[in-house]
């Protein structure tokens, strides 16, 4: 098995402009590159290009899905989860990191990046909620750089 040296997961929404879809696709790309295993809800926006990015670089990315069938994974996924759990499913994302990074989206993030700061995890926010305990990114290397001051 390979060795990763941070687990992060992304929240996101799915419904994202182009820019924010390109500057996913980099940061995907530069946390394959840092050696990261990176977990995803596996469908699309967001997580799509999150998936593309790790898959780019040669990381890999796991989708927890919310559906029970594997046709919900994004074709960019390296190992698809089903759970047939739904919304719960965001639990699972923020319970199997020891970092989160929050991107655009809307509730669903929203619960998402709740659930992490109960769970005492760091979130990084990139074009998204601005509540507090969130730190912001201004671009992906920066995501990235944020990432490397809490582990």
């Amino acid at each position: 098995m390979k060795n990763f040296t941070t687990r992060v997961s992304v929240f996101g929404g799915r419904n994202i402009t182009d820019e924010v879809y390109s500057q996913t696709v980099e940061l995907g790309k530069s946390m394959a590159e840092e050696g990261y295993l990176v977990f995803c809800g596996g469908g699309s926006g967001v997580m799509e290009a999150i998936a593309k990015g790790v898959n780019e670089g040669g990381g890999t990315c796991v989708g927890i899905l919310k559906d029970g069938s594997l046709e919900e994974a994004n074709e960019f996924i390296s190992l698809p989860i089903t759970t047939g759990l739904g919304i719960y499913r965001n639990l699972m994302l923020a319970y199997n990191c020891d970092i989160a990074v929050a991107i655009s989206g809307e509730y669903g993030t929203l619960s998402e990046i709740a659930y992490a700061l109960q769970l005492e995890k760091p979130v990084i926010g990139f074009h998204t909620w601005d509540i507090p305990k969130v730190n912001h990114a201004d671009s992906p290397s920066d995501v990235i750089k944020q990432i490397k001051e809490h582990i």
